[in-house]
Formats: C-alpha cells, sequence, structure tokens
C-alpha cells in the first residue's frame, strides 16, 4: 500500500508511476500524471512492474521479499 510502482510501459498520458491505492485479489492504482484510477488483477500487474519505489528506495521486482 502506498508504494509507487514503475511499469514497463507508459500511460497516454507519458507517466509511466503508478500509486497503489488498494490491494486485494484486484489491485488499485492510480496514475501520477494524470490521476487515473485503475483496478488490475494481481498476477496480470506483477509481470508489467519494472520498479517499485517504497519509501524512497527503487527496488527490482526480485528484491521484494513482502507481496505488493
Amino acid at each position: 500500500m502506498d508504494d509507487v510502482l514503475v511499469l514497463k510501459k507508459k500511460h497516454p498520458c507519458g507517466s509511466s508511476e503508478w500509486k497503489v491505492t488498494r490491494v486485494g485479489v484486484d489491485i488499485g492504482i492510480k496514475c501520477l500524471g494524470c490521476g487515473r484510477f485503475v483496478m488490475i488483477p494481481r498476477r496480470k500487474l506483477e509481470r508489467k512492474i519494472r520498479e517499485v519505489v517504497r519509501r524512497g528506495i527503487r527496488l527490482k521486482p526480485h528484491q521484494i521479499a513482502v507481496e505488493i
């Protein structure tokens, strides 16, 4: 929760950073460029992550021991 995800593809607004706002079977993410909110299945999102920014530290997906 409240982590920032950097995804492989950019959003049409030009931003590739998303803030996690809801966690469950589906993950709620909010674009930091335009503010659009999207719900996406956890498995689909996990494949699209390039980096996770947690408390100012950039981590690669394989470095995260705890679930998103």
